[in-house]
C-alpha cells in the first residue's frame, strides 16, 4: 500500500488529467454544435450535440474544481528512508508469504540472516547445532501428539530464548573487542556466564530432540511384524493363487496340452 504523499499526488494527476480530457471533449462537441447548427437550423441531433457539449463542460468545470481544492491543500510530509525502507520491506514479505512456498523461503533467509550475523563469534557454533536440532524436531512435529505436545511448546519457547541469548553474546564478544583494557574483565565474566548458558542451552535442547526422536520411535513401532508387511503378504499370497487358478484353466481349456498331460 502506498503512503499519504503517493496517494496525494496519485490523485492529483488523476483528477488533473481527467480536467483536461473532460475540457477537450467539452470543446469539441462545443465547436461542432456551433459549427453544425447553423447550416441545419435546430433540430433533434443539435439538440443532442447542444446537450453532449453542455454535459462535458459541466464536468470539466467541476473536476479543474476539485483539482484547484487538492491542489489548495497541503502535501503530506515524505517518509523517513528507513520508515519507506521498512514498509517496502513488509510489502515484500507480505508477497512472498502468500505463495505456497512462501513461508518456508522466508523462515530459510531469516535462518541465513542469522547465521551470517553470527559469523565470526562464539555464538557461531551453538547457532548451527540449534539450526539442526530445530529442523529435525520440526519434521518431527506432525506427530508429537497427545502426551508429546507441552514438550513441543516448551521447545519452541525454548527456542525463541536461546536465539535471543545466542544474539547476545554474540553482541557482548564484539564489545569486548573494542574495550578498553581495563573495562574487559567484568564483560568478559559476562561474555564467559552467558556462552556457557547458550551452551547447557543448546545441548538441553538437542537432548529433547532426541527424547522427541524416541518417542515417535515407539509410538509408531507396532509389536512383531508391521501392518503394512502382513498387508502386502496376504497380497502376494492372493496374487499367487489367482495365478495358478488362471494356469490350470488355460490348461483345461487348451486340448493339446489336455492330450499331453495324459
Amino acid at each position: 500500500m502506498a503512503d499519504e504523499r503517493t496517494r496525494y499526488f496519485r490523485r492529483l494527476a488523476r483528477l488533473r488529467r481527467s480536467a483536461r480530457r473532460w475540457s477537450v471533449l467539452g470543446g469539441g462537441l462545443g465547436g461542432a454544435a456551433v459549427v453544425l447548427v447553423p447550416y441545419a437550423g435546430l433540430g433533434l441531433p443539435d439538440a443532442a450535440w447542444a446537450a453532449s457539449a453542455g454535459g462535458a463542460l459541466a464536468l470539466a468545470a467541476w473536476r479543474w474544481i476539485d483539482l484547484r481544492a487538492l491542489a489548495a491543500q497541503p502535501a503530506p510530509p515524505a517518509l523517513d528512508p528507513a520508515e519507506a525502507a521498512a514498509r517496502s520491506r513488509a510489502r515484500l514479505v507480505a508477497a512472498v508469504e502468500r505463495l505456497p512456498v512462501g513461508p518456508g523461503v522466508l523462515a530459510e533467509v531469516r535462518r541465513v540472516r542469522a547465521r551470517v550475523a553470527l559469523r565470526g563469534t562464539s555464538a557461531a557454533e551453538p547457532w548451527a547445532r540449534l539450526d539442526r536440532a530445530a529442523l529435525t524436531l520440526a519434521g518431527l512435529r506432525t506427530r508429537l501428539t497427545g502426551l508429546a505436545e507441552p514438550a513441543v511448546v516448551e521447545a519452541a519457547a525454548a527456542d525463541r530464548s536461546l536465539r535471543d541469548l545466542a544474539h547476545r553474546v554474540a553482541g557482548v564478544e564484539r564489545a569486548l573487542r573494542l574495550a578498553p583494557v581495563e573495562a574487559r574483565p567484568p564483560l568478559a565474566d559476562a561474555h564467559r556466564v552467558l556462552a556457557g548458558q547458550l551452551e547447557s542451552g543448546v545441548a538441553a535442547y538437542e537432548r529433547l530432540v532426541v527424547a522427541a526422536a524416541g518417542y515417535v520411535a515407539e509410538d509408531a513401532r507396532p509389536d512383531g511384524v508391521h501392518p503394512a508387511a502382513s498387508r502386502l503378504t496376504e497380497a502376494t499370497d492372493l496374487l499367487h493363487g489367482v495365478a495358478s487358478v488362471l494356469a490350470e484353466l488355460r490348461a483345461v481349456g487348451d486340448p493339446l496340452r489336455t492330450t499331453q498331460s495324459r
